[in-house]
């Protein structure tokens, strides 16, 4: 941030003018649920209004808290928090810095984590943005600054990490390869946060993965400043726009088009962050009435992890995920005689065996189904068929047998 820019930033933050844009932002950003008319059932709307404390929360952890320039830090995805259907099988550790051009380590331990990713990310930002106002502008200004829409640098898995009989690590984040031969994690310069996704097979007894990040060159840790603070509330403010119009978008003009498939779309995987070539990962949408049942099958290629999850309209997991409800993952999931997985949403038991979904008061939302260190080439298709549920639980799984399933699994590139 040149002088200029500073010193108009700082001036938008003292007179109060930053946090003004910040409330007005907020806002007009919950009434773009009026954007669904009556396409929304009352449960929906509820959780959209959560949805938005919960991108709030994350906006100030991420840009107020966690990016002073000279103390980087990783902190953990926020509470309940679900970004593009959020895996109950990962976890998140995210560093934010508002410096590409320093030189940064990473030190940690792996636990007992078999695998992980970090990424480096970026994404657009004109170079005065903490001088301007964005509230006004709305939907359009996400064009100039959309810190939603990141796009990966760089990354590195942990197959690729050195590590000791300790499981401890070293690893250099930074533009340019280290001449030690260390570890690399290449950044750029307009590089603002890194992402690691942690990958359980399973949470039970495992050890989560510990690491902290530093600045190599030392720099102390200074006061805040008001240039600073107003860049941290644009970005936090368009930050929560922006994943707002991203859910709507992906709701309405992609997902909800096609209910009960799935597509393993990469484009639209890596449009915020994604990182290629360790997994399939598809999307799609699920809907059924209240007194349907909606059965899902397909037969995982060979992977080392896998989930499917189903999630709400706004791409987060029911709230009864923790008690191991909404999901099924490779080493807990039941299968079938011919190795197959077997799913029956709906809102009792059918008791006809498959594993039982219970959507939790959700006639809708959207799904995900990940598939992460691959050996095959194509992801499996995926078969929906909806019944009657009162059929179903006469007629066990025979009343699937008159009607033609839905077939999806295709990969878009």
């Amino acid at each position: 941030m040149n002088e200029d820019v500073s010193t108009r930033a700082a001036e938008r933050l003292l007179s109060g003018r930053a946090w003004d844009d910040f409330c007005e932002s907020l806002r007009k950003t919950g009434h773009m649920i009026e954007k669904f008319g009556d396409g929304v059932t009352e449960l929906d709307r509820t959780e959209w209004y959560r949805f938005l404390t919960r991108y709030v929360r994350m906006g100030f952890e991420h840009y107020v808290e966690c990016s002073e320039p000279t103390r980087p830090r990783f902190h953990e995805m926020t509470w309940r928090q679900s970004i593009n259907f959020t895996s109950p099988l990962q976890d998140h550790l995210f560093a934010d810095f508002v410096d590409g051009a320093a030189d940064y380590i990473i030190e940690g331990n792996r636990g007992t984590l078999p695998y992980f990713v970090i990424a480096s990310l970026e994404h657009d930002a004109p170079a005065d943005f903490a001088a301007q106002d964005w509230a006004a502008r709305g939907v359009h200004g996400l064009k100039e600054l959309n810190p939603a829409l990141l796009k990966t640098r760089g990354a590195i898995q942990s197959t690729q990490i050195r590590f000791d009989a300790q499981g401890n690590f070293r690893l250099i984040v930074s533009q340019n390869k280290p001449a030690s031969g260390e570890d690399w994690l290449p950044i750029t310069a307009g590089s603002s946060m890194l992402l690691m996704r942690g990958v359980y097979a399973k949470r039970a007894g495992t050890v989560p993965a510990r690491m902290r990040i530093a600045r190599l060159d030392n720099a102390k840790p200074q006061p805040i400043d008001p240039a600073f603070l107003s860049a941290a509330l644009a970005k936090a403010a368009q930050m929560t726009l922006a994943y707002a119009e991203l859910a709507r978008g992906w709701w309405q003009d992609n997902l909800a088009t096609r209910p009960n498939s799935v597509r393993f779309d990469e484009a639209l995987y890596l449009s915020n962050g994604g990182v290629q070539d360790d997994r399939f990962h598809g999307f799609g949408a699920w809907a059924r009435e209240a007194d349907e049942a909606l059965i899902v099958k397909f037969t995982p290629i060979h992977c080392d992890f896998w989930t499917f999850q189903l999630c709400n309209i706004w791409q987060e997991n029911f709230d009864n995920y923790e008690e191991g409800q909404g999901y099924v993952y490779k080493d807990g999931a039941k299968l079938e005689a011919d190795g197959s997985v077997l799913l029956i949403v709906a809102d009792s038991d059918p008791g006809c065996g498959g594993t039982w979904i219970d959507p939790y008061g959700h006639t809708h939302g959207g799904w995900s189904f990940r598939l992460i260190k691959t050996y095959g080439k194509l992801p499996p298709p995926v078969f929906t068929w909806k019944v009657k549920l009162a059929n179903l639980k006469r007629d066990g799984l025979a009343a699937m047998e008159s009607q033609q399933p839905i077939v999806s699994g295709g990969v878009v590139a």
